[in-house]
């Protein structure tokens, strides 16, 4: 018996080929979508739970409050942990980690190395990074040892054993021979801990860090506490006040800074939290939600779809349900044959699926911007998941019409007084208006995500960042030399030395200002080392007062110029009321000579932060080099000519400014391409359907269409006939969808500092643009039946 259903649903699905298409490729188009992003998601929420003791590795966070703001952070300083590990006992141990930039050589071989972490030997007691070789404990206890990954090793030693042999490190007083003790795997893609070479803690504190090994206001590591088991971190945390209060309790009433720490858990960090003054990854929770209600929306388009089209059928096989009653079928038989069509067909959607995801995941990862899935049989799990869903809508989809035709009666249905009742056609035109609820929210909320790409991108920063060559010179004695070298170059215009740039990273420096009380107010403010020259190449506008200027010699030692922002802070009204106010910052005091109007340093999704600007030469590690766009490549070459003649035991390091500013947006815009490709498969499914719809209402209506055209309907008659219906249903599609997407994609909105406005106009464009897409899905359908002979059409049934 199960044969013959196999038969007979095989040959209803080949019958009908036209509908079997779209249905199957509606669902497996839906379904693809969503894997990838249930891949996707579930990558993005599986940072760090491969650590078997994740549930007990807390972040610290640092909360620094000021009289007038308070300082979140990522990051603690050095001393903070050991202490803490000393005086709390529901604390099993502890890891530091701190980011490091260092020059290293392998004979020959030299490269700057940017990703370097200094961390504490019980790194990998803490932590499950698979150490290869090496001692677990030991590896990472001596000064100068370094363990390796995998990649590093291959690039310094090649196929050679890495343990036991040496790196050159440089340091301030001519470099330090480091001894490799270990080698580990590289570290996972879903580890917001990431690192070339891992340096030992008593490495940092010895040589680089070691003005501030016992500074307990500066800040560096982030540190992690690994808790006992059973141990409540809230209670914990609750006690760290009296810790700081006991330590530095002086300290922070002299300073009026007052410190608080919080315990992220390890695992919430990621998504959470981030890794705010820390280079560790940090992810998006609310493109993750967003994506997790994408991925339900195209799924349920889709399953709307199939469910849809399969209902809309059921009426056409009444008389074979009449017929096969008379001849003795039962109506769990006539149920199971009507599911198990609906099952073959969600079957073979899946298998679609299957084989459109393995093809997409490569490309989806390069869209992504990282290994979301190695490969589609990589993720058996999600695999099981959906085929159990395909069998769920399946069984969904098929449970319809068999509950419906199995109880029809066999005599009326055979003397044609069969009819569709009113509730499928009104469960048919619901299904369509969510359908196209959905597609319209997704056109307007992509329209409006470009919108504000493209408002970043094109919004005056307030400095000049095109043609602008940043070389990293790390303070070598022979930089000045270097510096007027290049500026005889044909291409250069011109050059400025300075501690950091816009876009990169910058000190934070406990400051006294003046404000407009005439009292010294205290915070930490950001703090760019800038040359005499820096304010006029980067092309920043004055609020008021002056730059630096060479020909006022106290100007190197005695003055400061701030941004409009820190006025702000101070409580002035106008610019010009901050000027010749006093300031007195790491050991240096002096007045305000200047204010320059606000520009940004960091993407626009942030607010402009007060900063600082001093002179301050032996803090110079960053040349900005102002070149032509003529010639460009000529003058590269002369520059890194010079380089090596002047700095030859250090790699030519640089990048240009607009392209390492515009890394800041880098996620945004692969969240909006992602978003715009899967909007696009949405729209495509949703017209599937209609495309099918139509395609179905075109055969019901054959004999109806004939006599209309031989009592003289023309084929605009006949399409508008076959058209209204559907596009009054996207019509009404608009009117719900418009408030909808306001009200999201304004809470979007919000999460950028700087944001563009929801315009009428962009859902006007996005009804617009689904009504043609409908009609144009639509048309193709209905013409090509009005052009079919009425002859042809009287004679079909």
């Amino acid at each position: 018996m199960l044969k013959n259903y196999l038969k007979i649903a095989l040959r209803n699905l080949w019958k009908h080929k036209v509908f079997s298409f779209i249905n199957i490729t509606g669902l497996a188009v839906g379904m693809t979508a969503c894997f990838l992003i249930f891949l996707y998601v579930h990558f993005e929420l599986s940072y760090d739970s491969f650590h078997t003791k994740a549930d007990r590795i807390y972040r610290l966070a640092t909360d620094v409050k000021t009289p007038t703001e308070v300082i979140h952070s990522g990051i603690t300083n050095i001393p903070v942990v050991p202490a803490i590990k000393n005086d709390f006992p529901e604390v099993e141990s502890y890891v530091r980690v701190a980011d490091l930039e260092v020059l290293v050589r392998k004979g020959n071989l030299k490269f700057q190395e940017d990703n370097i972490r200094a961390v504490d030997s019980t790194f990998f007691r803490v932590f499950d990074f698979k150490l290869l070789k090496g001692d677990i404990d030991k590896a990472l206890q001596a000064p100068f040892t370094v363990v390796l990954t995998q990649t590093t090793a291959k690039k310094y030693f090649g196929n050679e054993d890495p343990v036991g042999q040496t790196l050159m490190f440089d340091t301030e007083d001519g470099g330090r021979t480091a001894t490799v003790t270990g080698l580990m795997e590289d570290f996972p893609e879903n580890s917001q801990i990431k690192a070339s070479m891992l340096l030992s803690m008593p490495s940092l504190i010895q040589v680089y860090a070691k003005n501030y090994a016992d500074n307990w206001t500066n800040h560096h590591p982030a540190s992690y506490l690994l808790l006992y088991p059973h141990t409540n971190p809230k209670t914990l945390e609750a006690k760290l006040p009296a810790f700081f209060q006991r330590h530095i309790g002086e300290m922070m009433a002299k300073n009026k800074m007052y410190y608080t720490l919080t315990l992220h858990p390890l695992k919430d960090v990621y998504l959470h939290f981030g890794n705010k003054d820390y280079s560790g990854v940090d992810g998006s929770e609310r493109n993750v939600y967003i994506f997790s209600v994408v991925a339900v929306l195209i799924l349920l388009i889709a399953c709307f779809n199939f469910i849809n089209l399969t209902t809309a059928r059921a009426a056409e096989r009444a008389k074979e349900v009449g017929t096969r009653k008379v001849v003795g079928a039962v109506r769990h038989q006539l149920s199971l044959q009507f599911i198990g069509e609906s099952i073959i067909l969600c079957f073979s959607a899946f298998l679609l699926t299957l084989i459109l995801s393995s093809l997409l995941i490569p490309l989806f990862n390069q869209l992504a911007g990282k290994t979301v899935s190695k490969g589609l049989f990589q993720n058996w799990p999600a695999i099981g998941c959906l085929w159990l869903g395909a069998m769920g809508i399946g069984l969904l989809a098929g449970s319809y019409p068999a509950w419906v035709l199995s109880a029809f009666r066999p005599v009326t249905v055979l003397k044609g007084r069969f009819t569709t009742g009113g509730k499928g056609v009104l469960l048919r035109k619901g299904l369509v208006i969510t359908q196209f609820t959905i597609s319209l929210t997704l056109i307007a909320a992509t329209i409006i995500v470009y919108r504000q790409m493209s408002y970043m991108r094109s919004q005056d920063l307030g400095f000049q960042k095109d043609q602008m060559l940043v070389i990293s010179t790390f303070v070598e004695k022979p930089q000045y030399a270097f510096r007027d070298a290049i500026s005889r170059l044909k291409g250069v215009k011109g050059s400025t030395f300075s501690s950091a740039v816009p876009g990169g990273s910058s000190a934070s420096a406990y400051t006294k200002l003046e404000n407009v009380s005439s009292e010294m107010q205290e915070s930490n403010m950001d703090l760019y080392f800038v040359d005499f020259d820096y304010i006029s190449q980067y092309k920043l506008k004055l609020a008021a007062g002056r730059a630096f200027s060479l020909d006022m010699p106290t100007d190197s030692t005695q003055a400061m110029v701030i941004n409009e922002a820190t006025a702000k802070v101070l409580g002035y009204s106008t610019p010009q009321q901050a000027i010749g106010r006093r300031f007195s910052q790491w050991g240096r005091e002096g007045k305000i000579i200047g204010v320059l109007k606000d520009f940004h340093v960091r993407s626009l999704q942030q607010a402009i932060k007060p900063l600082t600007m001093r002179i301050e030469p032996s803090s110079f590690w960053q040349l900005s080099v102002h070149v032509t766009a003529a010639g460009l490549p000529n003058t590269m070459a002369a520059i890194e000519k010079q380089w090596n003649a002047l700095i030859p035991g250090r790699p030519f390091t640089y990048n240009f400014l607009d392209a390492s500013f515009d890394k800041q947006y880098r996620g945004e815009e692969r969240f909006g391409n992602l978003f715009f490709y899967f909007s696009i498969l949405a729209i495509f499914v949703s017209c599937l359907g209609l495309l099918g719809l139509v395609a179905y209402s075109t055969v019901q209506r054959t004999k109806e269409i004939g006599i209309r055209k031989v009592m003289g309907a023309s084929v605009l008659n006949v399409v508008t006939l076959l058209s209204k219906d559907l596009i009054e249903l996207v019509l009404i599609a608009v009117v719900i969808a418009v408030p909808v997407v306001w009200y999201v994609m304004y809470q979007w909105l919000q999460g950028f500092a700087y944001r563009t406005t929801v315009e009428w106009w962009v859902f006007a464009l996005s009804g617009l643009l689904a009504v043609a897409v409908a009609l144009f899905t639509i048309s193709f359908q209905s013409i090509k039946a009005a052009l079919v002979n009425p002859i042809q059409s009287l004679r079909s049934e």
